[in-house]
């Protein structure tokens, strides 16, 4: 197996740390707003402010990589995630909770941007998904750590402690940015950058088609880390419990893609997420009606083998189908659409939750998978 190049090696270091604390965030704001008393609606503004900067954002984040490089959105992005860590530790309450998602959600997208476009960047056509798989394998070893480290540490520390101690992570960040500097490329030398508007690249029927899967997929991901948490909390598991449950739905990410090469070499991509998304639709409908914490676990790595096939594989075909010289921008349009989701799904889902309880979310949920992945199978 050959050796990954330095550059790709040093975007897997930048996406363990800022993606761990990312996604750590949202289960520290879901428990800790259960505690100050925050019902699903409330929740559901929380998800949907992680996603209005970036909705707005995206695509710009994208030209400005496109144009400028990788470096200058990467650092700029991570402070911005240290700075939202932080606002919670200055003025712990419920608004706090509210800024802190947005500037979060706001900062987050030019590193997002940035370090998929630098794993394309370095990537041949040949070395493509292998390379996106491993990237995908690192988030997923993030996405394990985080919650079972800081599910205790809430257990032990409390709620502001932790955000204090998640803020160093995206802090290593920043010093592996300065030390390894040159590895970054300045500008996508291969591309060459050709602005245009985005509607041409909405005429992209199989481009078109990738995003709104993307956009299911995500939303999958990020009802599955606000609101298995608040049913969890519900239920009366501890914080340390349902870390491990978060946890295990990252074991099951990380186990799938370690295959996802194999897949892709045999079945056509979209096929695979196709399957990986009707799994995933199949398995939300069964949370609602377990309390065993065993089982919860065993019910999330079941979704983490389906929905952790279908972020790496819409991220690899968006940049696959991008035209020359604007795959920063087909990135960010990506994020643009997810997030569009993002801000409307989860007040939506809240506010079902809140009527009718957490049993609904889960059950549509299932819908929008199923119909995604009806979606990505569809031949274009």
């Amino acid at each position: 197996m050959k050796r990954y190049p330095p550059a790709l090696m040093l975007a897997f270091a930048l996406a363990f740390c800022n993606m761990g604390a990312y996604r750590t965030s949202k289960l520290v704001v879901a428990l800790f707003a259960a505690q100050l008393g925050a019902d699903p609606l409330d929740v559901g503004v929380i998800v949907s402010l992680y996603a209005v900067a970036p909705l707005l954002l995206a695509v710009y984040a994208g030209r400005i990589t496109d144009r400028l490089g990788m470096f200058g959105p990467m650092l700029g992005g991570t402070l911005g995630v240290i700075a939202g860590l932080l606002v919670p530790v200055v003025r712990p309450g419920m608004t706090s909770l509210y800024v802190s998602a947005a500037v979060l959600g706001g900062s987050y997208v030019f590193y997002h941007v940035a370090i998929q476009k630098l794993v394309g960047t370095v990537s041949t056509p040949e070395t493509r998904s292998r390379n996106f798989a491993g990237y995908s394998m690192v988030l997923a070893i993030a996405t394990f750590i985080g919650p079972l480290v800081f599910g205790y540490a809430i257990d032990r520390v409390g709620h502001v402690r932790s955000y204090l101690y998640l803020a160093a992570v995206p802090g290593a960040t920043v010093a592996l940015l300065f030390a390894f500097r040159r590895l970054v490329p300045a500008a996508a030398r291969t591309e060459g950058h050709r602005a245009g508007p985005v509607l041409d690249l909405l005429a992209n029927r199989g481009l078109r088609r990738v995003l709104l899967t993307s956009g299911v997929i995500l939303t999958g991901i990020d009802l599955f880390s606000f609101y298995l948490p608040i049913y969890a909390h519900d239920i009366g598991l501890s914080a340390t419990v349902i870390g491990r449950i978060m946890a295990a739905f990252a074991l099951a990410s990380f186990v799938v893609r370690v295959v996802m090469p194999k897949l892709t070499a045999r079945y056509a991509e979209e096929q695979v997420l196709g399957w990986s998304l009707a799994m995933s639709g199949g398995t939300y409908l069964l949370f609602p009606f377990f309390t065993d914490a065993w089982v919860l676990g065993a019910i999330a790595f079941m979704l983490g083998l389906g929905l952790g096939l279908g972020q790496p594989l819409s991220t690899m075909l968006t940049y696959s189908r991008a035209p020359r010289g604007r795959s920063g921008e087909a990135l960010g349009l990506r994020l643009t659409v997810n997030h569009f989701t993002h801000v409307v799904v989860p007040v939506l889902f809240g506010a079902i939750g809140s009527a009718f309880g957490l049993g609904p979310v889960f059950w549509t949920n299932a819908l929008f998978l199923a119909a995604g992945g009806w979606l990505s199978r569809r031949k274009t």
